[in-house]
């Protein structure tokens, strides 16, 4: 995906590349050190989450030059194009299949184990060694390959990562178990390499399908447009034309129902259209000529003509997908710093490895009780229960937030909702229901069959709210009913001149119903939440300073205000709440961001950790770390505090993690741990840490 832009008066390109090889921060910094100082090249940076490189270039440096030099740093790149997306999701596929093939190996390895354990000897141990190497050796190649794959990537382009110490202690172990079923020795170690590959392909899995969730929340905002629309040509002639054919200047014909595919002015027409993609405001607006109108909207009453002022990637929905991407990279730099230690990884355990065979060599050891020494110490090493440390208490907090009504969706948005320590709220459909309620007190009850035969046969939303709360009510019959564009309905009932449409003169949401010279206007009011001032207290008493960030108007903000006691901000553009949430972030405030509307997505995007209600749209639910159900505020709260307690349990865990490699690794390096202990060992420490997070099981209380 490639986009123009311009760089110090010369015109420069932006070009997206998924690169699927990307494992760990040392790929994130070879990444840059090398495409950075290339001629043509302005910038090249990474988004670790996604795994794609946002490369700013020189239009005569051509896209496939960027590969190649990528292709020498030991990477393979393909421009972003949705198919990439889809090739994405297939290697998530594939990644489960080859956990499903590992953990159903290791199962049935363990059961034949055992016997061996408890003392199997000669010929029936003999054969429980070969059914296990018949097991674990198809095991080994298949679900073993995206370890083996990337590491010999790193090491034949002169580097190391993660995989290369993996794949060898994998190999080394599963060689050496081979050799001693075939020369009938005492020990074989199937269990362990098995064990290995499956604990370590949970974890590849979880960031892989979050990686697919973090790309679907653009995908999913720029669904929000039309696929095309319907041009008016200069002969008069109608056509249909795909979105990014249009073009400034075409006029398109928008019928009642249809959403916009570009952003224009209005020509001809007036009708009421939907625009909480920008403002969040739940009430329609009114247009007609000269008004501007937005990609994505929906055009709720009557036929517009739209002059085309931007098309393609210059809409404004096509700049808050843009903003998406961009605050989710900013993020991904928070999961560098928890990567980090993890670069030292490689060659220190390459380091104890091959120190511990030379020094057992050298000291008169055979080959062979080196070799095994070192393949415990690969293995001993391997870092499952420091790996589990946060994982195993996520995974449990997560499911006992989803049983009180919160699905968290990213497994590091619990560690980044526990340092949380401000709130910004959104208030339509957020702290309010986003459904309006309107007052029929004034409607006198020998007028409400008409009021309900003519929200029946209106698609208005706030017709639709009548028409709701009218339900058990008979309507009346209606002649002559017809709808008048950017006013409502008229007809006759009986005789007398009946409609149900926009007051001339009204504040906030209001409808009006006139029956011959009568007239009553009905309010409409979004109510609160249930359980919203509790929970607002709630994360008052948590240390979490809570505000109002709304694209409404002030209005219709300030009675919601004051009834919560917050303050507000009103009025705000996608770009807005970006920048209110970068002035907290500069402050040094980790920002919590609670919103449902499209124009929301990129704050939820940005902030430090975010959540969305089940009603918020599906951009809402994508950019947010968690999303909470039903109508009360209190999940909110809930979660906050559930994440605060799982922090507690996982420097436990990771105290844990780090006194069993103390004690560990030197009895490894002494040569009192075999393989099969190793692997045992590395197990009972990823058990222990998973039997002290399962203490999170009611977290959520």
């Amino acid at each position: 995906m490639t986009a123009q832009t311009t760089v110090a008066g010369a015109a420069a390109e932006r070009t997206l590349f998924a690169v699927p090889g990307m494992r760990c921060a040392g790929c994130i910094s070879k990444i840059e050190r090398g495409l950075n100082p290339l001629p043509g090249i302005l910038s090249a940076r990474v988004n670790f989450t996604a795994k794609q490189i946002a490369v700013e270039h020189l239009p005569e440096l051509q896209v496939p030059q960027i590969q190649e030099a990528l292709a020498k740093l030991g990477f393979e790149a393909q421009p972003l194009r949705s198919t990439e997306q889809e090739r994405d999701k297939s290697e998530s596929r594939a990644l489960l299949r080859a956990t499903a093939v590992a953990g159903f190996a290791a199962m049935n390895v363990m059961l034949l184990s055992v016997s061996v354990w408890s003392g199997a000897a000669g010929a029936t141990r003999d054969l429980f060694h070969l059914l296990s190497a018949l097991i674990a050796i198809p095991t080994v190649a298949y679900s073993g390959r995206p370890f083996f794959r990337s590491a010999w990537s790193a090491l034949r382009h002169g580097r190391t990562n993660m995989d290369v110490p993996i794949s060898i202690g994998v190999l080394l172990v599963t060689g050496l178990s081979l050799f001693e079923t075939l020369t009938g020795g005492a020990h074989a170690y199937f269990d362990g390499a098995v064990m290995l590959l499956f604990f370590l392909l949970c974890g590849r899995v979880l960031d892989s399908v979050m990686r697919d969730r973090a790309r679907d929340g653009v995908t999913a905002l720029l669904k929000q447009t039309a696929p095309g629309a319907t041009v008016l040509l200069e002969d008069g002639r109608t056509e249909w034309r795909a979105a990014e054919a249009l073009q400034l200047g075409m006029c398109l014909l928008v019928a009642a129902g249809e959403r916009l595919a570009a952003d224009g002015i209005v020509e001809e027409g007036a009708s009421a259209v939907d625009l909480s993609l920008l403002t969040g405001e739940s009430a329609p607006q009114h247009v007609a000529a000269g008004d501007k109108v937005l990609a994505g909207t929906l055009n709720l009453q009557g036929p517009l003509t739209v002059r085309v002022t931007a098309a393609g990637p210059d809409t404004a929905i096509a700049d808050i997908a843009r903003l998406m991407e961009q605050a989710g990279q900013g993020r991904s730099r928070y999961v560098r710093i928890a990567d980090r230690a993890a670069r030292l990884y490689a060659p220190a355990v390459h380091t104890l490895a091959a120190s511990s065979f030379l020094l057992w060599l050298g000291m008169g050891a055979g080959w062979h009780q080196a070799l095994l020494i070192a393949a415990a110490v690969l293995i001993i090493t391997c870092p499952c229960a420091l790996g589990l440390a946060v994982p195993a208490a996520q995974i449990v907090t997560a499911g006992a937030l989803m049983r009180a009504g919160v699905l968290v969706k990213d497994g590091s948005a619990l560690e980044r909702l526990a340092e949380a320590d401000r709130a910004l709220f959104d208030k339509t459909g957020t702290l309010t229901l986003g459904r309006p309620v309107p007052n029929l007190e004034m409607v006198p009850d020998e007028a409400r069959p008409i009021l309900a035969a003519l929200a029946r046969r209106s698609h208005h939303p706030l017709s639709r709210a009548i028409a709701l709360a009218l339900e058990a009510t008979p309507a009346a019959a209606i002649d002559e009913l017809r709808e008048i564009p950017g006013f409502g309905l008229k007809g006759r009932c009986a005789g007398q001149a009946v409609s149900l449409g926009r007051p001339a003169a009204a504040e906030g949401m209001a409808s009006e119903l006139c029956i011959g010279d009568e007239a009553w206007t009905i309010g409409f009011q979004d109510r609160l939440r249930p359980e919203a001032v509790a929970t607002l207290q709630r994360l008052e008493r948590l240390g979490l300073a809570s505000s109002i960030a709304s694209g409404d108007r002030a209005a219709a903000v300030a009675p919601v205000a004051r009834e919560l006691g917050l303050t507000a901000q009103t009025g705000m553009h996608p770009q807005d709440k970006l920048d209110a949430i970068a002035r907290l972030a500069g402050a040094g405030h980790k920002v919590l961001m609670v919103g449902d509307g499209l124009n929301d997505g990129p704050a939820l995007a940005a902030g430090h950790v975010s959540m969305a209600p089940a009603s918020a749209s599906d951009v809402g639910q994508n950019a947010a770390d968690a999303v909470f159900l039903g109508d009360s505020l209190a999940p909110v709260a809930t979660a906050v505090a559930a994440a605060r307690r799982t922090m507690r349990v996982v420097r436990q865990n990771f105290a844990i993690a780090i006194g069993y490699n103390a004690v560990a690794v030197p009895l490894a390096l002494l040569g009192k741990v075999t393989p099969l202990v190793a692997a045992i060992a590395m197990s009972g420490s990823s058990i222990i840490v998973v039997a002290n997070a399962l203490r999170l099981r009611s977290a959520a209380r």
